[in-house]
């Protein structure tokens, strides 16, 4: 996968957030997967919680972003709980920001 188009889709990801936590949705941990083959993106995901109030329009926000990205066909996003998020996926910066570290 061009590595520049990969730069951009996780630049992307970074302008989504989640409402409970103010951290980005790339850094908080929530995207399991990204696959990136000429232009199609697919997405893996989970939210911080099944019942998530956001559970409903999170995914179609984080496909809508992508799709705008330069070079990008098409943007699928698929939504799982397993394995169910935790802390531990957030980076350590993150960890550092909120004062989890």
């Amino acid at each position: 996968m061009p590595e520049d188009l990969k730069t951009r889709v996780i630049a992307a990801l970074r302008t989504v957030y989640d409402p409970e936590i103010p951290v980005n949705i790339y850094d908080l941990g929530l995207i399991y997967g990204l696959d990136i083959q000429e232009g199609l993106v697919a997405i893996t995901m989970t939210l911080t919680a099944p019942n998530c109030p956001v559970a409903e329009i999170l995914p179609g926000q984080v496909q809508a972003v992508v799709r705008n990205v330069k070079g990008v066909s098409d943007a699928t996003v698929e939504l799982t709980f397993d394995p169910p998020w935790g802390r531990e996926r957030m980076s350590p910066e993150i960890l550092m920001q909120l004062g989890l570290m």
